[in-house]
C-alpha cells in the first residue's frame, strides 16, 4: 500500500526508512485499544530516525489504513475520501501522531481532528534520548502521550472570528477534550470503543435536536475582496445580495465568511488556511452547500469540493438555479435550459467516478469512448437544437414587433434592477395580474399590456404598449445574456424606456449604474429613458432629497401604494411624444 507523501517529503528518505514506513501497514492493534506500547514505540523509532513527525491512521478494527509523513494538519484525509462523514457521527478513524517537541496538541492538530471528525487523536511526544539500537544510535521513545477527541457542544459558543458573520445563534463552534499528559501504559488501558460509542450517542442526540430541514440547503457564503476599485460598501452590498439570492433559491444562510487578498488564488480562490476554516465551519454547522460571490473555474470547484467535502457553487450557478425555478412559459424554460447547458458543458470534467473511463477489464476494451465524451457530445447536440429554437423564438418576437410597429402603436419597456417593482408597476398602471413577490427574479417572462396615456401638450389620449422585462442584476451572467437575447430585444426595440429604481434599497445608486452598464452592452442602442423612483413610501427623507438633487427630471412613485401614478402617466405621454418626434 502506498505511503502518503506531503510535498514530496519521502524523496529525501533512504530506501530502508521507506520500507519501515511501509511495514506499518502490516501492524494491527486490538479493536478496543487506542494503541499499544509496542506500536507507539515503533512509530516513535521511525519518527526519530527520519527526524520528522509521522501519522498513522487506523480504522476501528485496528488496521493501519494510511501512513503520512508530516503533522496531522499536513497529512489529514480530505472529507470526500472519508468512509463515513456527518454531523451525527464520527468518521471511524483515529490518528496516532508523533511530535518531536515536548508540547501538547496544538490548534492546527485539533482543527484537523475536527475537520475529519476523527474518533480520537493520540499525540506521542518523542525524545531522541531513548533505547539504544544494536550497532549504536538511539531509537527514541515516547516520553508522554496526549488523548484528544471531539466533545458534545454544551457551551453553545458561537464561532468567534472577526472575518466571519454568523447568521443565527443556533449553531456552535467545535468543541474538543484534551487529556493531561499520560504514560503509554495508562493510555493502553483506556477503552477505545466505550469512548467512541458514548460520543456518537451524544452527537446523534445533538443532530436530532437541531431539527435540520432536509428540504432546504444549509449554506455558507464566502466573499473575497481583492485590491481593486471595489469599496468595502460595494463588497458588503454584494454579499447582502448574494444572501438574498440564496434565500430566493430556497436555501438558508448559516454563515457569511470573508477574506481580503491581493489576488485570487488560482487553485482555490481563497488561501489554504481559509479553505480549512471554511471546511471546519461547514462541518460544525452542518452545512451542505458553499456559495462563492464570484465565478469559479471547473478546476477551482473540484479543488474546493475535495477539501471542503460538500457541494460548491458560484454566483452564476446560483442565479441559473433561480431562473430554472422561476421560468413559467415554454420560451422561458427553453432559454434557461440553454443557459444551464452552456454553463455546464466545460464543467463536466471531474464530476466523480461516473465520468471516468468505462473500461479496464474483459469486455470493456476497444475503440469506445469515455462517458465524459458521451455526455459532452449529447449536451453539445442539445445546445445546437435549443439554439435553433431560440433563434425561431427570436424571429417570432421580431414578427410580433413588426406587426405592432405597422399598427403604429408605440411601445415602452420597463427596465430596472431585480426586485425594483416592475411587475407591481405594470399591474398598477394596466390592471394586469402579473405575479409579484418581494424576491429577486420573481418573474422572468416579458409581459405586454395596453395603456392609455395623455399625449403631449394636447392631452389627447394615446394608446401605448407597456412591457415588463426580466430584471437586471450586477454582473448579469453572460450565459443568461446570450440565452435571453430574444427577451432583451424587447428593450432595444422599444420606442422608449422606463428605468425603474428601488429608492428604498441602500445600494440604489449602484443599481442605476449596473442597469446602465447592461444597457450599454446591447447590440442596438435603446431609446430615450425616463428614470422613475419607486417605493418612495419606504425611503427616508435624506435619500429622497439626494435623489431629487441628482435626478431632477425623475418621477417619484409608489407602485404598491399607488402614489404618483397620474404624474407618471403624463410623463409617459411626453416621453412617447419626444421619442416619436426625435426618432
Amino acid at each position: 500500500m502506498p505511503i502518503e507523501t506531503i510535498y514530496g517529503k519521502l524523496q529525501g528518505l533512504k530506501h530502508s526508512q521507506q520500507k519501515q514506513l511501509q511495514r506499518l501497514y502490516h501492524q494491527r492493534i486490538p479493536g478496543d485499544s487506542f494503541t499499544t506500547p509496542e506500536f507507539a514505540q515503533r512509530l516513535a523509532a521511525i519518527s526519530t530516525e527520519i527526524n520528522q513527525p509521522v501519522c498513522a491512521y487506523l480504522n476501528r478494527r485496528g488496521q493501519v489504513i494510511r501512513v503520512g509523513v508530516g503533522t496531522p494538519r499536513k497529512t489529514q484525509i480530505p472529507p470526500s475520501e472519508l468512509p463515513r462523514y456527518g454531523g451525527e457521527r464520527l468518521s471511524g478513524i483515529r490518528c496516532i501522531a508523533t511530535n518531536l517537541k515536548p508540547e501538547q496538541p496544538n490548534d492546527e492538530a485539533l482543527t484537523a481532528m475536527a475537520l475529519q471528525r476523527l474518533d480520537a487523536l493520540i499525540v506521542l511526544n518523542v525524545t531522541g534520548a531513548g533505547f539504544q539500537r544494536r550497532g549504536g544510535g538511539s531509537t527514541g521513545y515516547v516520553k508522554e502521550a496526549y488523548l484528544a477527541h471531539l466533545a458534545p457542544q454544551d457551551a453553545r459558543a458561537l464561532i468567534n472570528n472577526p472575518s466571519s458573520q454568523v447568521a443565527t445563534s443556533d449553531y456552535t463552534s467545535p468543541s474538543w477534550s484534551v487529556s493531561p499528559p499520560m504514560s503509554l501504559d495508562a493510555l493502553s488501558k483506556q477503552d477505545f470503543l466505550d469512548l467512541v460509542e458514548g460520543l456518537e450517542e451524544e452527537f446523534q442526540r445533538e443532530f436530532v435536536a437541531k431539527e435540520v430541514d432536509s428540504d432546504r440547503d444549509l449554506v455558507v457564503i464566502v466573499g473575497v475582496i481583492t485590491q481593486d476599485k471595489t469599496s468595502h460598501q460595494q463588497f458588503n452590498d454584494t454579499l447582502t445580495e448574494l444572501s438574498r439570492l440564496v434565500d430566493t433559491a430556497g436555501g438558508q444562510v448559516l454563515l457569511t465568511m470573508q477574506q481580503k487578498r491581493s489576488r485570487i488564488h488560482p487553485q482555490t480562490v481563497v488561501g489554504e488556511g481559509k479553505v480549512q476554516e471554511i471546511a471546519l465551519s461547514v462541518q460544525t454547522l452542518g452545512a451542505n452547500l458553499v456559495v462563492f460571490d464570484r465565478d469559479l473555474s471547473p478546476a477551482q470547484v473540484r479543488n474546493l469540493e475535495l477539501q471542503i467535502g460538500v457541494r460548491v457553487v458560484d454566483r452564476t450557478e446560483l442565479i441559473l438555479d433561480i431562473f430554472a425555478q422561476r421560468a413559467r412559459s415554454g420560451a422561458g424554460k427553453l432559454q434557461v435550459e440553454l443557459a444551464q447547458l452552456e454553463y455546464m458543458l466545460p464543467r463536466l470534467t471531474g464530476r466523480g467516478q461516473g465520468m471516468s473511463r468505462l473500461g479496464g477489464g474483459i469486455g470493456t476494451r476497444g475503440p469506445g469512448e469515455t462517458k465524459l465524451e458521451t455526455e459532452r457530445r449529447a449536451i453539445s447536440q442539445r445546445i445546437t437544437r435549443l439554439q435553433k429554437e431560440v433563434n425561431q423564438l427570436q424571429a417570432h418576437r421580431e414578427r410580433l414587433r413588426q406587426r405592432r410597429q405597422h399598427q403604429e402603436v408605440p411601445t415602452i419597456a420597463i427596465v430596472g434592477y431585480t426586485n425594483a417593482g416592475k411587475s407591481t408597476l405594470l399591474n398598477a398602471l394596466t390592471n394586469a395580474d402579473v405575479y409579484t413577490a418581494d424576491q429577486l427574479f420573481a418573474t422572468l417572462d416579458p409581459t405586454t399590456r395596453r395603456l392609455v396615456v395623455p399625449y403631449g401638450e394636447t392631452q389627447e389620449t394615446q394608446e401605448i404598449l407597456f412591457t415588463d422585462t426580466v430584471g437586471f442584476i450586477h454582473k448579469l451572467p453572460g450565459a443568461l445574456m446570450d440565452a435571453f437575447r430574444a427577451t432583451l430585444e424587447e428593450v432595444t426595440e422599444a420606442d422608449a424606456l422606463v428605468h425603474l429604481v428601488d429608492l428604498s434599497h441602500p445600494a440604489w445608486l449602484s443599481h442605476i449604474r449596473s442597469v446602465r452598464d447592461i444597457l450599454a452592452q446591447m447590440p442596438i442602442t435603446p431609446g430615450p429613458a425616463l428614470v422613475v423612483f419607486n417605493k418612495i413610501d419606504q425611503a427616508n427623507s435624506e435619500t429622497l432629497a439626494l435623489a431629487r438633487e441628482e435626478y431632477p427630471m425623475a418621477v417619484f412613485v409608489s407602485a404598491s401604494g399607488r402614489l404618483g401614478l397620474e404624474t407618471l402617466r403624463e410623463r409617459l405621454g411626453q416621453l412617447i411624444q419626444y421619442a416619436i418626434t426625435t426618432g
